[in-house]
């Protein structure tokens, strides 16, 4: 799926739901966004994760966006987990207090580890 500079591919495993995200997270990646995480709750996952390895930018309609996909997340009762931040979007979640409400990991391994022993 792809919007302008933005795209976002799904892969179910072990149970989970990984949205790989590159680009920048923008009002233009809205449509693509949505219909990834749509993509990825058809899989009935426990958790889902968002790889923002490959993610170059965030805007604060970006921040929105993510936002968004959260309260989805908790409305259908399933985990929203994130990592590959970079440094910088650490901070902005802190300080936004996403961090409050996902959990951030450095790696996809230490997440799948962790979402794994429960």
């Amino acid at each position: 799926m792809q919007n302008n500079n933005f795209e976002a591919q799904v892969h179910p495993e072990n149970g989970l739901a990984v949205i790989e995200l590159q680009g920048e997270i923008n009002a233009s990646a809205e449509e693509a966004l949505n219909q990834a995480y749509t993509q990825a709750s058809h899989h009935d996952p426990s958790s889902i994760l968002l790889n923002f390895e490959n993610v170059t930018y965030i805007n604060s309609t970006g921040i929105a966006l993510i936002v968004s996909l959260l309260a989805q997340a908790r409305k259908s009762h399933k985990s929203l987990v994130v990592y590959g931040l970079s440094d910088h979007y650490k901070e902005i979640f802190h300080i936004t207090r996403l961090s409050d409400f996902m959990t951030i990991y450095t790696d996809e391994k230490s997440a799948m580890q962790e979402l794994a022993a429960g």
